[in-house]
């Protein structure tokens, strides 16, 4: 293992390499470095077997983005002898003056959620904004939000993520949601107002401070499903580097990536590495940047083993539901994966609520004109007790919702019987439509 230090973010090679050898207590390596402060650049880089076949893909020369990193800064440039430099971590100061800063706790019977694409809010000269597409463009619409009488924003992956994925891609459309993680820990870069690396710290936590301060609360849309990395073909950024077989679901003895996320690759979330670092993950945003609680994105990939069955009582749930840390926070899941697991109603216990995605395409069928859906509708109404009574969970376990950030938008919701999202590039691909509905449906409408 090696450390690389960095004197700029734009410096391709380190001004410092320095090897951990020295202290060690079991697998666990560590490394004190003198006059190292806030704003330090760094990299890891690790050797060790490269076998593809058998899911081993150490790189020594690779730099490699500290998994449990604060931020990052920069972006991603041009390969010097053939090596791809990404982001560089960066040392930040956690401290911050939250002036008496309260979590405003309010159930979930009573919360109303708007969901948010950070950039999207704001970015369009509309929002009459000084600082657009950015956490301090969020605080300047408090009053806004509180108009429309929501009690909390959900914000879509806020995590880093690559903007543009500069390796050999053709398409080089940018990643505008962010469901592309690069670093758990760090909120992205791209979001901030300020130019220095670590800026992104400081405005993300005044951002939570003023939502609080006007009794907002803060969801984060987690992305423990799947990473920027992507399949076999993708590079090693990060994780790969460090100890693929630990990190990610593997096939055919480590050949190829079990892939249940539609991504290219699946976190293997039931591996105690991997669930050591999503518990760190999750206390960390908690505790340090005061957030009120998650949705887990495709959250049923958490429900499967490193093999990829679905199983019950799947460890990694259980201790997010169970952990005293983050008794206070509400938990959401996303119901379902891309391989075909849907648990709506049935994804876990008491403490977890869920996207109910039977709500919206109940709620739309009704709203299309198919035919005998007014029993459907009173049931949904009522608090889905179809879904929820049998395991005594109560109707706000239920996260009704009509659209979302994929398939209708709201205006199409009641104008169309097909979804029109030409406009995005994607040839109409993304989000459900009409014909699309789950298994437990036996008619796909009109």
């Amino acid at each position: 293992m090696r450390l690389l230090l960095y004197n700029d973010v734009n410096d391709p090679n380190p001004a410092q390499v320095l090897a951990f050898d020295h202290d060690r207590w079991g697998d666990l390596w560590s490394l004190f470095v003198p006059g190292i402060g806030p704003g330090q650049l760094y990299h890891l880089q690790a050797d060790g077997p490269f076998d593809p076949d058998h899911g081993q893909r150490f790189d020594g020369t690779a730099r490699l983005i500290d998994p449990y990193a604060r931020a990052l800064a920069g972006d991603f440039l041009p390969p010097v002898d053939g090596l791809l430099c990404p982001p560089k971590c960066v040392v930040v100061d956690d401290q911050f003056d939250w002036a008496g800063d309260r979590r405003p706790r309010r159930s979930l019977a009573d919360t109303i959620v708007y969901e948010l694409h950070l950039r999207g809010f704001t970015q369009d000269g509309s929002s009459g904004v000084e600082h657009p597409g950015t956490y301090l463009g969020v605080i300047e619409k408090i009053p806004y939000l509180k108009s429309l009488g929501i009690t909390a924003v959900e914000l879509m992956p806020v995590h880093e993520f690559p903007i543009r994925t500069p390796w050999g891609e053709e398409d080089s459309r940018p990643n505008y949601w962010g469901y592309h993680p690069l670093a758990f820990f760090a909120p992205h870069r791209g979001y901030a107002a300020g130019s220095e690396p670590g800026a992104q710290v400081r405005e993300f936590k005044q951002m939570v401070q003023a939502l609080h301060a006007e009794g907002i609360e803060v969801i984060l849309d987690v992305v423990f499903n799947h990473t920027a990395e992507g399949n076999e073909l993708g590079p090693t950024l990060s994780f790969k580097g460090l100890e693929n077989r630990v990190y990610y679901m593997m096939g055919n003895g480590g050949s190829y990536y079990r892939n249940f996320t539609g991504c290219g690759n699946t976190i293997n979330g039931n591996h105690p590495i991997v669930q050591e670092m999503i518990f760190r993950c999750l206390r960390y945003w908690v505790h340090t940047y005061h957030v009120d609680g998650f949705r887990f994105d495709l959250a049923s990939i958490l429900s499967r083993d490193r093999n990829g069955t679905l199983v019950p009582n799947p460890p990694v749930v259980e201790m997010i539901a169970e952990d005293p840390l983050l008794a206070d926070t509400k938990i959401i899941a996303e119901a379902w994966d891309a391989a075909g697991a849907y648990q709506v109603g049935s994804f876990a216990t008491m403490r977890w609520a869920e996207w109910n995605g039977r709500y919206r395409d109940d709620m739309r069928r009704f709203w299309r004109g198919d035919p005998h859906m007014r029993g459907a509708l009173a049931t949904r109404l009522a608090g889905s007790s179809d879904l929820y009574q049998w395991s005594g969970r109560s109707p706000y376990h239920s996260i009704n919702f009509i659209t979302a950030h994929d398939g209708f938008t709201l205006s199409d919701m009641v104008s169309f019987n097909e979804k029109h999202n030409e406009a995005n590039g994607e040839d109409n691909r993304d989000g459900w439509s009409p014909c699309q509905l789950h298994s437990w449906s036996s008619t796909c409408g009109a």
